[in-house]
């Protein structure tokens, strides 16, 4: 099912210049290899600009375990995504240290509270990541 809806977004992204009617123009499309496989994959991801890129949060809705994308980032960093204003833009996957992510978090959950809500549903530190214009 999430996997459908994923699509479902992707195409509302790409028919609309980015504009996703529940996102805005909050989302890029992250293309990103699988970590074991190899495969090519893209995910919309919420994203909040940065003056080198874009931060992205591996929430998962609070899940228990991160999501695959970001596995896939730590075993592949050099991936492309799709951005309403920008296109295609090529960047490198970087997770923030503890006190970057902190600074960050705060950022996050002031733009865009229901990060919180997920942050409250786990015990794991959800991971914030920078994509870094290569």
């Amino acid at each position: 099912m999430a996997a459908d809806w994923n699509q479902q977004v992707i195409e509302t992204f790409r028919a609309n210049g980015g504009e996703v009617p529940q996102f805005g123009r909050r989302l890029v499309l992250l293309h990103h290899l699988g970590a074991r496989t190899g495969t090519a994959r893209v995910s919309p991801v919420m994203s909040f600009p940065t003056e080198a890129g874009w931060l992205v949060v591996a929430s998962k809705g609070g899940a228990p375990e991160h999501p695959a994308w970001y596995r896939n980032l730590l075993a592949h960093p050099e991936v492309r995504i799709e951005t309403p204003d920008d296109g295609e833009v090529e960047v490198v996957a970087r997770e923030l240290d503890p006190a970057e992510r902190e600074d960050a978090w705060r950022r996050i959950i002031a733009e865009a509270p229901g990060f919180g809500d997920y942050e409250r549903r786990t015990t794991r530190v959800i991971p914030v990541v920078e994509l870094a214009r290569r």
